[in-house]
């Protein structure tokens, strides 16, 4: 596969600290490093807040040709993890068919972005997996929104586990989607598990490298070591029996001097657009992990021997104005071939959330059927 061009792209540098760091989203929301679990409610003004529904925003898209099937399986850890299966209407039983795992946006669940593609992937024939991380929506895990790179990638591989014992999956057929921080987390688990056999991002962050530091190397060292010490204290808190506190994440409030980022964030996981509780959770803690366990991901290097997956394929989708654009281009400078750099006109970030117009779903259809294909 080769390069597609981006010298006529236009990289849009938004001069803020990253979204996703503790630094900032303490110092923008009063919540986390410097806060308590309470996040202030909504306001008057963001009640009149309504959502951009521009190119075809549908997150909570339903299809009417494929079945839905909940699912759990165990990871290695003897964890449960929850999952939505997605069997295209009409496939051939006692057939062996082609299969894809989804995994969602750092902080969500699989009811956002990753059921949508994962609909829209078994619409094109392909049995596919949303599944939620462990720490996160239905999966297990204590406590909740903890932050565990390793078992992250646990998750896609025992998801494998489950979809190559199904009789109507050819388990040499199995391919992964990672979407925002799930990419860091697919290519962690491709690193490991051969039986992945094509690799597609989306959006992707590299976790590890965002909280080390920050987009476009906008936190420094000195910044880095507070975080550290503010968690390491918390860890006393904690273990005395004290309140749990929570980090980075989506703001819950927007004024005049609210970034860009965080209008994107906002605009996708506080308004009807894509906000999404589960059972047992609630809004204020929606996307935010705890401050203890944040950390962890700055011993997280998802790129290091990401060559070593080589020769299976991998795809790098991002948008041509992402913030997050940096993470999809370093990751295919430093993969071996198979591989591919896909950029999005006109995009953003959040944008290849759930902009149906803008996703390219073609790109993935070709990209899996080219590369899960019988040999």
């Amino acid at each position: 596969m080769k390069k597609k061009s981006t010298n006529k792209l236009v990289l849009t540098v938004i001069a803020v600290g990253l979204l996703l760091s503790a630094a900032t989203f303490a110092s923008t929301t009063g919540v986390g490093a410097a806060s308590t679990t309470g996040v202030d409610t909504a306001s008057a003004a963001e009640v009149a807040y309504k959502p951009d529904m521009s190119n075809g925003a549908d997150n909570f898209y339903k299809s009417n040709k494929v079945r839905k099937k909940k699912v759990e399986f165990k990871n290695q850890y003897n964890m449960k993890v929850a999952g939505n299966l997605f069997i295209p209407k009409g496939l051939k039983k006692n057939t062996k068919n082609p299969a894809i795992i989804v995994g969602h946006p750092m902080g969500a669940v699989k009811e956002q972005s990753s059921n949508l593609y994962a609909q829209k992937m078994a619409e094109k024939g392909f049995v596919t997996l949303s599944l939620d991380l462990s720490f996160w929506g239905e999966s297990e895990g204590q406590p909740r929104n903890a932050v565990s790179p390793d078992i992250y990638a646990e998750d896609f591989s025992a998801a494998v586990d489950f979809l190559g014992t199904r009789s109507f999956v050819d388990k040499e057929r199995i391919g992964v989607l990672g979407i925002c921080g799930s990419g860091s987390f697919v290519i962690s688990a491709a690193k490991i598990d051969p039986r992945l056999k094509a690799v597609a991002t989306v959006s992707m962050y590299d976790m590890g490298a965002a909280n080390r530091n920050g987009l476009k190397h906008s936190q420094t060292l000195e910044q880095r070591k507070k975080i550290l010490e503010e968690a390491a204290e918390q860890r006393y808190v904690e273990f005395k029996g004290g309140k749990t506190k929570y980090t980075s994440g989506t703001v819950h409030e927007l004024n005049e001097n609210s970034t860009a980022i965080e209008r994107e964030f906002y605009d996708f996981y506080r308004t009807s657009r894509g906000e999404y509780t589960p059972k047992g959770s609630s809004p204020e803690l929606t996307t935010h992990p705890t401050l203890t366990s944040n950390v962890k991901f700055m011993n997280f290097y998802p790129f290091e021997d990401i060559e070593t997956i080589s020769p299976r394929p991998m795809l790098f989708i991002t948008g041509e104005n992402a913030h997050s654009r940096e993470f999809s281009e370093d990751a295919y400078k430093r993969a071996g071939e198979e591989k591919e750099l896909y950029i999005v006109p006109g995009a953003g970030h959040v944008d290849l959330y759930d902009r149906t117009e803008l996703i390219p779903f073609e790109k993935l259809e070709s990209f899996f059927k080219e590369n899960l294909k019988k040999k």
